[in-house]
């Protein structure tokens, strides 16, 4: 057994760089490289995919990941972990064995992990919403997906069984990193404050490049020096579960003792009781001391039982949205803007599109913080109308659109850069679902049975 593993980000979401990731297999020394691409939102739109298309339904840069990294991977013994499968596991470790294969990588072990998606048994259960208290079966004939999320073991199951890459769906960001230390470390799946400890690790390494600076930069506040080659973390983690958290010494960006403090924040509703699929979290008395720079100790993180049950994400049709924009420059421009968003108010009114929200907005001015907010004195020179409504259809949301294009013509002077959309909304919601009704497995894609 290793004392120090060492486990790399290579991204933080579905449309990260992947130069990093790369940066990171050829330098970074490591054991592991994980790649967290999934949001609550990503996998909803990935079964959408994959009704289309039953081969796809994976993250869409799976394929330009693996070619740049495989190579490097195989050459340094990086073994891989992602939840990249998204929708469709089995579909995205048949696409990588196909392309380990074109790039004469014929020895790698890779598996799927499958089980997440437990729509059949959510349609069939009395559940009702977390968020609204809703009866999920009032949302029947809109729901798209349902993922539950699952823990390290099947991950753990892979590893033991020697695969060099394992593709998962909905797995908890965390649980991704602390699989490969329950492998590696011969952790117990009970021993609460080890796994506590864990997912302390998962959680600062799971955003990539957020914790090296990124998402922490504010000029004049908080510097970070080179973020356009920001480099993402490696963690090496002892056998008890400690981590320094550290980067590649000629990477961008920076880790200290508050990027780490802010992102071990980061998407916490309680410190005390973090739920995780493999346990309970406390984060209460976690602490964070900076070693050297660029290499911060966090240790302190401890844990107890987990849940009889596992959150699974919901997901459904919620009508259109239809939007549209505008932009007015110049002395004026504010003015001319306003006088642009009272006259499609109207119009939508006199021309009866049915919405059940609308917004009318001012870049610029009053859209993030309201008109409280809104500059007084000092008017911008520039200014972008927005306005967007919510619908029933995809033909009612276009007319929302439409109107703010007539002010080309039809409304104050100088208005430009029209742009128009419509796009289906996917709502997310959660319900509990007792762990007995999941059950995630894994499978091993051979590469010598694919065909290139």
């Amino acid at each position: 057994m290793k004392d120090i593993i060492r486990i790399g980000a290579g991204a933080g979401y579905s449309g990260d760089r992947i130069e990093p990731a790369v940066e990171l297999a050829e330098h970074g020394a490591l054991d592991y490289l994980v790649f967290e691409c999934l949001a609550e939102r990503t996998i909803a739109i990935a079964q959408q995919s994959r009704r289309n298309d039953p081969d796809g339904g994976y993250d869409p840069l799976l394929e330009a990941r693996m070619r740049a990294v495989l190579p490097v991977a195989a050459k340094n013994g990086v073994r891989i972990i992602s939840n990249m499968g998204a929708a469709n596991p089995h579909a995205a470790a048949r696409k990588t064995a196909r392309i380990a294969r074109e790039l004469g990588l014929d020895g790698l072990k890779i598996a799927a992990v499958t089980g997440d998606d437990v729509l059949d048994v959510v349609l069939r259960s009395p559940l009702r919403f977390e968020e609204s208290g809703d009866e999920v079966s009032a949302y029947a004939d809109r729901i798209v997906s349902a993922n539950a999320y699952l823990g390290a073991a099947p991950i753990v199951g892979a590893l033991a069984a020697g695969a060099d890459i394992v593709l998962t769906g909905r797995v908890a960001d965390p649980s991704l990193f602390t699989a490969p230390l329950i492998h590696e470390f011969g952790w117990k799946m009970d021993d609460w404050n080890t796994l506590g400890q864990a997912t302390v690790v998962g959680h600062l390494l799971e955003c990539a490049g957020q914790v090296t600076g990124g998402y922490f930069a504010d000029p004049g506040y908080k510097d970070v020096s080179n973020l356009a080659r920001l480099g993402f973390p490696v963690g090496e983690v002892s056998a008890d579960g400690s981590i320094i958290v550290t980067k590649v010494p000629h990477a961008g960006g920076a880790v200290t003792e508050a990027t780490c403090k802010e992102q071990l924040l980061y998407e916490i509703h309680d410190p005390a009781r973090y739920f995780q699929p493999d346990v309970v979290a406390d984060f209460t008395q976690v602490r964070v001391m900076q070693e050297a720079p660029d290499r911060v100790r966090v240790s302190g993180g401890r844990g107890n039982v987990r849940t009889g049950t596992l959150k699974v994400s919901v997901a459904y049709v919620d009508g259109y949205i239809g939007e549209g924009q505008i932009s007015y420059g110049g002395p004026g421009a504010v003015a001319r803007a306003r006088l642009a968003l009272d006259i499609v108010r109207e119009r939508l009114a006199l021309t009866g599109v049915d919405t059940s929200e609308l917004r009318f907005d001012l870049i610029g001015v009053n859209a993030l913080y309201g008109d409280a907010l809104a500059s007084r004195n000092d008017d911008p020179c520039e200014v972008r109308v927005r306005v967007a409504g919510r619908t029933a259809s995809a033909k009612e949301a276009a007319r929302v659109g439409n109107e703010v294009e007539t002010l080309y013509t039809n409304g104050p002077a100088g208005g430009g850069g029209v742009t128009k959309t419509t796009r289906e909304v996917i709502a997310v919601q959660s319900v509990l679902l007792a762990r007995e009704h999941v059950n995630p497995v894994f499978e091993f894609v051979e590469i010598d049975d694919e065909t290139a």
